[in-house]
């Protein structure tokens, strides 16, 4: 049931989503969705806090945005620009993956900045600290109204998928993992292994968020492949809860709108960005999806105590 109410949400997020939001703040919201579900499966599922995934997320966008200038049409460059983030994934996660805790995320960030580095300072093709401009959506997708359906496919295309790898044994290996390493090793399972695997997913997956963010602006920001974009990251799915497969989405809507809210209201929004996240972390471990459930599960209570009282006054 509460599977049947969470779609029903979701499906009623996408449909009225651009009468809620402007049309470029509500396709980045399922793009960056895309990209917190994915955190979610190394965060939340395999316990691995990774400050590299910006690295994946623009390395993908600068690829995409190179082969459209080029000439090739979308559907070469978004799977092409995914298996690269594949590729690099494999690469970047095959040294990650020999640490733990506090040394694994130190790598992730340490490959992060590199890799930020190289597109800061190659500017004959990544365009250095102005970016990659002039790239131009394909025209079957220009008008608002189709691109928004095509993100919107390609979002629920990539939820169904990762849904599938969460609920599949390799889901529960994950989740092993998570609880307990020493005893998934001691059974027979090759621990570094998937986590590698786990590592690569999020990635490729990160990876084909950053191939359709190039659409949006028809540009890729240099600060897309910084590691305060890995931050933020973070930050969205923390907030909208790990552990729980659609919590990240409720933290990517809900840090973009108040990001795009308090920039308005005062020019030092981070400090509140700040303090809200100090206090969801400190007191709603499980995220906004946590707070949204007791209160659910709270409601469903009085109402079955209301029906069960009135019951009893009718008899």
């Amino acid at each position: 049931m509460k599977n049947k109410y969470a779609i029903a949400s979701l499906i009623l997020f996408i449909l009225l989503g651009p009468f809620l939001f402007p049309n470029a703040t509500i396709t980045e919201m399922l793009i960056f969705g895309i990209v917190a579900i994915s955190t979610n499966i190394m965060l939340g599922y395999t316990g691995m806090l990774s400050f590299g995934q910006a690295l994946f997320f623009g390395t993908s966008a600068y690829i995409s945005g190179l082969i459209l200038l080029a000439g090739f049409p979308i559907f070469i460059a978004i799977p092409v620009a995914t298996f690269g983030s594949f590729l690099i994934s494999l690469f970047v996660g095959y040294f990650c993956v020999k640490r733990e805790g506090l040394y694994f995320i130190c790598l992730t960030f340490a490959f992060n900045q590199m890799f930020y580095f190289i597109a800061y300072v190659w500017t004959e093709v990544t365009g250095g600290e102005d970016g990659l401009v002039g790239v131009s959506r394909p025209e079957f997708i220009n008008s608002q109204t189709t691109f928004y359906v095509f993100i919107s496919i390609m979002f629920l295309i990539s939820l169904y998928l990762m849904y599938k790898i969460v609920k599949s044994p390799l889901g529960l290996i994950f989740r092993l993992i998570r609880e307990n390493p020493g005893r998934a090793d001691a059974i027979g399972y090759n621990v570094r292994f998937f986590k590698l695997v786990s590592f690569s997913i999020a990635s490729t997956f990160t990876g084909l968020a950053g191939s359709l963010y190039v659409l949006i602006h028809s540009m890729v920001p240099i600060d897309q492949i910084h590691w305060l974009k890995s931050g933020d990251i973070i930050f969205m799915t923390l907030f909208g809860g790990v552990g729980n497969f659609l919590g990240p989405i409720i933290g990517v809507v809900g840090y973009i709108w108040l990001s795009d809210t308090f920039s308005i209201i005062w020019s030092r929004w981070p400090l509140i960005m700040g303090v809200i996240f100090a206090i969801i972390v400190l007191y709603f471990r499980g995220g906004v999806s946590e707070v949204i459930e007791k209160l659910f599960k709270k409601y469903q209570i009085n109402l079955k105590k209301s029906k069960n009282e009135k019951y009893i006054k009718n008899r």
